[in-house]
């Protein structure tokens, strides 16, 4: 069997997106574990499949699998590239779309370019909404790791759960060492991707992610906006803000109550047409 495909890439977060409308396909655990493999197979950080929607005045159905094979709520550049992928694909005509996915409704509109705005929705913050274990809510928690060490966090879910911590310098952050540690720590118990920011002024930070199933990648554009809200919480970052990443910046504005709007470029890297049942058990 062979199924139709997209390469993209969103600041070098990269995804294999896929068609399930105009074409049927069954992708399992293993198949997608082996479909991810960057020697044997499409290699990708997230496997991004488009589906009619469940729910009515909604545009799409949008599902986000890592590379190791676990269902994500939300991916801030998979949605970018969903957005554009949908359109070119001529799946649809809007530049507007309303999407459906674990975590809730987004609404993306495609720009010139290839650049793509965002409506994220709202942040949330409570213990029991990220999910993390927690006595009562705080502005900031320590978590411990190993060998005596650890990092003051704050937690944010952008439909999908992050913890940020601010850090000297980006490039020398142990994110090797301390990313899998928060990932996996036993206080989140879904998992966690692990945020690490540098302030440069109030109107730009760097940040690395280390993503929950994934390790860590070039760029997260869910990650980029929690990081953006724990700056502007702690009173270190503006509304509006330049979130630079390995991969490239994305732009993050946020006002207290109010949604998330992130914008961000997109792009094609390849089409492709792969034989399935090669990568199927």
């Amino acid at each position: 069997m062979f199924l139709e495909f997209t390469k993209m890439h969103g600041l070098g977060n990269d995804f294999m997106v896929v068609d399930l409308i105009s074409q049927r396909a069954y992708l399992d655990t293993m198949t997608i574990q082996r479909l991810a493999d960057r020697h044997f197979g499409i290699g990708f950080d997230q496997l991004l499949i488009v589906e009619p929607p469940d729910l009515p005045n909604v545009d799409f159905k949008y599902r986000i699998f890592n590379a190791d094979g676990s269902e994500v709520e939300q991916c801030g550049n998979g949605v970018r590239c969903f957005t554009r992928f949908v359109h070119e694909r001529k799946l649809t005509t809007k530049t507007k779309i309303k999407v459906q996915t674990k975590a809730g409704i987004v609404e993306p509109e495609l720009g010139q370019n290839g650049w793509v705005r965002v409506n994220m929705g709202y942040p949330k913050f409570l213990p029991n909404q990220i999910p993390f274990l927690a006595d009562e809510p705080e502005n900031l928690y320590s978590l411990d790791l190993a060998n005596d060490e650890s990092i003051i966090i704050d937690v944010v879910n952008m439909g999908n759960p992050h913890a940020v911590t601010i850090v000297p310098d980006v490039l020398t952050a142990d994110v090797a060492g301390m990313g899998p540690q928060v990932e996996s720590h036993e206080r989140f118990p879904q998992r966690v991707n692990a945020g690490f920011m540098q302030i440069m002024d109030e109107t730009h930070a760097r940040l690395r992610v280390f993503e929950r199933g994934v390790g860590e990648t070039l760029a997260c554009g869910t990650g980029a906006c929690a990081a953006a809200i724990s700056g502007m919480r702690r009173g270190l970052l503006g509304n509006a803000v330049e979130i630079e990443l390995a991969g490239g910046k994305l732009q993050i504005e946020w006002r207290e109550g109010d949604v998330v709007w992130m914008t961000g470029p997109t792009a094609n890297v390849y089409e492709g047409r792969i034989d399935l049942s090669y990568y199927q058990a």
